[in-house]
């Protein structure tokens, strides 16, 4: 089984004892998202778990954990997005400067195969140009050089909850000039650059899997069968995962996120957060219906 912690939320940022504590019990509880009220009960034995993909705009608070993890026995890498957007997008996101030496200080700790870094979405607005990007882009490969070995950049994706008025996706001719001196950049420090989930093809850029076999079949040290994702859009190319996260409780804020909606909502959500409850929200309630999941270690024994 891979676990993902979380494309919903942030959990290393935000709920991080509450996620230690879940391993140490043995076990968690998801709400099923269109259904509050089927609960899904999910083992975590380290010998079951695979691998746990950690997905953060800040594993500063989460740092702390990890010793304990590592004596747990479980394996993991992370999926750490930083961009250039300020306050104005990213509502609730730390100094940049911080976040980078988090990042830093993360991949000291567990190696640089194990922390990704995330540059997505890529949009435009006023003030945010493609130039923008660029020297961006190259400023932050020079503060991440040596800590990561794979960069991975998307475009934005216009969910219905986005202010078109004041953010826009960049068209194929903006993409594929964007991308290339992307590439460039990366092939320049030393990093190989990937995309996530797009339809176009960009020269010089891997079509990659953010939920990634071949790395965690590196990471565990053993070969895996797994499924491409089904759950997900046509184009990701993500194996299968069972992702512990709800939606609406993030605190970052950020104005282009497609798993939070209304920041009054996301608020009131997380004032519910219990460290020591199995669900990552609440408590389990009378009229639940709790099942046990099947799962497995996905360990290729042939």
């Amino acid at each position: 089984m891979i676990l993902s912690a979380s494309r919903r939320c942030d959990i290393p940022a935000f709920f991080g004892e509450w996620f230690l504590n879940r391993l140490k019990e043995g076990f968690v509880c998801v709400r099923n998202p269109y259904n509050r009220h089927s609960v899904s009960k999910i083992m975590l034995d380290p010998q079951t778990v695979d691998c746990i993909v950690f997905w953060t705009k800040n594993a500063a608070p989460f740092l702390q954990f990890l010793p304990q993890i590592d004596e747990l026995g479980y394996r993991y890498y992370f999926q750490f997005t930083v961009t250039p957007y300020g306050r104005e997008i990213e509502r609730n996101i730390g100094d940049k400067a911080r976040i980078l030496q988090a990042f830093r200080t993360l991949s000291e700790k567990i190696g640089k195969e194990r922390v990704v870094w995330r540059y997505d979405p890529i949009l435009l607005a006023d003030g945010i140009t493609a130039d923008r990007h660029i020297e961006r882009f190259r400023a932050m490969c020079k503060e991440l050089k040596g800590y990561t070995e794979t960069v991975v950049i998307s475009f934005l994706d216009e969910y219905q909850k986005l202010d078109k008025t004041k953010y826009r996706a960049p068209d194929e001719k903006e993409m594929l000039e964007i991308g290339h001196v992307l590439a460039e950049i990366a092939r320049d420090n030393g990093l190989s650059i990937q995309t996530c989930a797009e339809k176009i093809s960009i020269p010089g850029i891997e079509k990659g899997a953010c939920i990634d076999k071949t790395l965690i079949e590196r990471i565990c040290n053993y070969p895996i069968s797994v499924k491409k994702d089904a759950s997900q859009r046509g184009e990701c190319l993500c194996a299968e995962s069972i992702d512990i996260g709800e939606y609406d409780t993030c605190a970052h804020f950020c104005e282009y996120c497609y798993a939070n909606h209304r920041k009054a909502s996301i608020e009131r959500r997380m004032a519910a957060h219990d460290k020591a409850s199995p669900l990552l929200i609440g408590n389990p309630e009378p009229t639940d219906s709790i099942r046990l999941r099947k799962t497995y270690s996905l360990r290729c024994l042939c």
